[in-house]
C-alpha cells in the first residue's frame, strides 16, 4: 500500500538551528505546551511561564496524539478522524508535512537522533515507522490488539507500545526494529512513559493501575493501584504522577517504593501529562474542562490554570523548553 507524505515548501535552516543550539548551551526562554484540542481540531500553544495561549493553530481531523522534537525543529500531531500525521515547525507554527495513513493512526513518539517516527495503528496491530523530515513510510512493526501509546528510550536503543485489547505492551530493539518481548500486563493498557531509570509505566484503565516493566527482562516488577482508568503517567522529583480520567484527579506515587502517597483533585477527565524538563511543574490536560492544571511536584498542590481549545488531549510528548530566541510561533 502506497502512503501520501507531503513536504510543503518551508526554511531548511528552522531544523537546523535548533540542532545549534543544544538545552545544555543557552539559557532557557520558558517552556511552552503543545495541547492537541480534539473536539475543536485544533493545538493550543500556551507558554507555563505566564500561564496564557500564544497561539490557536488549525489542525483538522480532530487531533489528540502529539510529539516535539527540538531536533527535527518541530511538533508532529495525530488526527485520527483524517487519518493523518502532521508535521510543523517549532519556529512558526506553520504546517512543513502531512501524511496520509491507512487504518487508525493513534499515539505517537519520534527517535530525534534515528530520525524516525512511530506512530501506533489502532486497527490493525502495528506500529507506523516514518521518516521525521518527509514522513514517508519506512516499516511496520507488528503488535498486540489496538495499540494507542508509543515510547521511545532516552538513548533510542528501545521502542515500546501498549496494546489496550492484548493487554500487552511490545518492546522493539532500536535501530533494527527487532522484537525484544511482548509483556503481558493489566487489564487494556493504554498510556505508556518512561521513567527516570527507564523502567516502563503502563496505565492500565481496565484494573486502575499502573504496571511497572523493566524493558531489559520483560518482567513486571510491580503493579501499583491508582485512581479510576489511568490514561498517562508523568514524573518528576522522585515521583510518578498517574492522570485518573474517571476521578478527576492525580494519583502520586514513589518511584522508590512504588507505593502510592496521595491524590491531587485536578479539572475533569484528566488526561495527557508531563514534567518539565527541570522537574518544577507537572503540567495535566483536563479532557472535559478545556484547561490544562500546573502541578508543583514538591507540594503536590495545583498552582495554576490555564483554558485551552475544546477538549484537550495532549497524547503524548506535548513539552517545549525553548532556547533563548526561538521561542514557537515568534516568526511568520
Amino acid at each position: 500500500m502506497r502512503f501520501k507524505p507531503v513536504l510543503q515548501a518551508t526554511d531548511l535552516l528552522v531544523a537546523a538551528l535548533y540542532v545549534c543550539f543544544p538545552a545544555s548551551s543557552v539559557a532557557l526562554a520558558g517552556t511552552y505546551a503543545f495541547v492537541t484540542n480534539q473536539n475543536s481540531s485544533d493545538v493550543s500553544v500556551l507558554d507555563l511561564e505566564s500561564q496564557t495561549e500564544i497561539r490557536r493553530i488549525p489542525v483538522p481531523g480532530k487531533p489528540a496524539g502529539v510529539a516535539v522534537s527540538p531536533v527535527h525543529g518541530s511538533f508532529y500531531t495525530v488526527s485520527p478522524d483524517s487519518k493523518t500525521v502532521h508535521r510543523f515547525s517549532l519556529k512558526t507554527c506553520e504546517e512543513i508535512a502531512h501524511a496520509l495513513l491507512p487504518g487508525g493512526p493513534t499515539g505517537i513518539a519520534v527517535a530525534h537522533g534515528l530520525g524516525k517516527v512511530f506512530v501506533a495503528d489502532w486497527y490493525n496491530a502495528r506500529v507506523f515507522v516514518l521518516d521525521a523530515t518527509t514522513l514517508s513510510h519506512v516499516a511496520d512493526l507488528a503488535t498486540g490488539s489496538a495499540p494507542a501509546g508509543v515510547v521511545v528510550a532516552p538513548k533510542e536503543d528501545w521502542l515500546a507500545s501498549a496494546a489496550r485489547d492484548a493487554d500487552q505492551v511490545s518492546i522493539f530493539d532500536l535501530p533494527s526494529m527487532n522484537l525484544r518481548h511482548r509483556v503481558t500486563v493489566g487489564t487494556r493498557p493504554f498510556g505508556i512513559a518512561i521513567g527516570p531509570d527507564e523502567r516502563l509505566h503502563v496505565a492500565n484503565v481496565g484494573t486502575h493501575d499502573i504496571s511497572v516493566v523493566d524493558p531489559d527482562t520483560g518482567a513486571v516488577v510491580a503493579t501499583v493501584p491508582v485512581g479510576k482508568r489511568p490514561y498517562g503517567v508523568g514524573f518528576a522529583q522522585g515521583l510518578a504522577f498517574s492522570t485518573d480520567q474517571y476521578a478527576d484527579t492525580i494519583t502520586v506515587y514513589s518511584l522508590e517504593t512504588l507505593s502510592q502517597l496521595t491524590k491531587i483533585d485536578v479539572g475533569e477527565y484528566p488526561e495527557g501529562i508531563e514534567a518539565t524538563r527541570d522537574g518544577s511543574l507537572v503540567v495535566s490536560t483536563n479532557w472535559f474542562s478545556n484547561t490544562v492544571s500546573l502541578i508543583d511536584p514538591a507540594t503536590q498542590t495545583v498552582v495554576g490554570e490555564i483554558e485551552t481549545g475544546d477538549g484537550p488531549r495532549a497524547f503524548g510528548r506535548f513539552l517545549y523548553s525553548a532556547p533563548e530566541g526561538l521561542e514557537p510561533c515568534r516568526d511568520r
